[in-house]
């Protein structure tokens, strides 16, 4: 077999490389006034490594946020408010091969690791992208019906929302756009341009804080989440929809 040479050995080296390589995973983590959730979702991530690095995007937070993202070895970059302008912010700071993004109160089960690197490792998922099975914590039969509502809409709809974490590798990020700067709905949108064939579930759980579910209530926080999806997907300018949300 005739290898490639020179010039050609050149454009290929890095992809070559990419795979022969422990790839770095990037965590990007948006966060406004989350000290009380914070803790959890960094300790079930593991200490930053040569392989891991967990980048904080803040938008200004007046607590401890900050402070706790550093204690836990975290890079913190500044960020005007506002999550998908964070996103996007901690993607630019990122230096991973792949990018993992997850909201500040969703804490990864035990398992999480080994699925996204068995994802990382295999060629086709660069470009796809992987979510988290979505899980509440709370023990009330409301959480139940919430998640098996969850897991239908990704499996029919393939609209998995942030609380899933989302996974997928630099070069398919930058290919399709990355996060744009919105208010709300910027889970949507991007997995949208993902597309339903290129989303993959791992095997592992994303258990996110129930406490919006138990303040706005198990049957009227989603029937406004719907209506602002609807909204959303009537052409409604995200950030009047935010004002639904709100």
């Amino acid at each position: 077999m005739i290898g490639p040479t020179g010039a050609g050995f050149a454009k290929l080296a890095p992809a070559f490389d990419f795979w022969s390589r422990q790839p770095v995973l990037s965590i990007v983590i948006p966060t406004l006034n989350v000290a009380a959730n914070l803790p959890a979702t960094l300790a079930a991530l593991g200490p930053a490594g040569a392989d891991r690095e967990i980048v904080v995007a803040d938008g200004g937070s007046t607590d401890a946020t900050r402070g706790l993202a550093d204690a836990a070895g975290a890079r913190v970059v500044e960020s005007a408010p506002g999550r998908g302008g964070q996103l996007a912010a901690g993607a630019r700071a990122a230096r991973g091969d792949w990018l993992l993004f997850l909201h500040a109160d969703t804490v990864l089960s035990a398992g999480w690791a080994a699925a996204a690197a068995r994802f990382m490792a295999d060629p086709p998922n660069a470009a796809r992208a992987a979510v988290f099975r979505f899980a509440l914590d709370d023990r009330s039969p409301g959480a139940r019906r919430m998640e098996r509502l969850v897991a239908w809409r990704g499996r029919v709809l393939g609209l998995p929302y942030g609380d899933q974490g989302l996974l997928l590798s630099r070069a398919f990020y930058d290919r399709i756009g990355g996060f744009r700067d919105l208010p709300l709905m910027e889970d949507v949108e991007i997995v949208r341009r993902i597309g339903r064939r290129r989303l993959v579930l791992l095997d592992a759980a994303a258990t996110t804080s129930a406490a919006r579910y138990r303040h706005g209530g198990y049957l009227l926080r989603p029937v406004r989440n719907l209506f602002c999806l609807s909204l959303y997907f009537a052409g409604v300018p995200p950030r009047l929809i935010l004002r639904v949300y709100r």
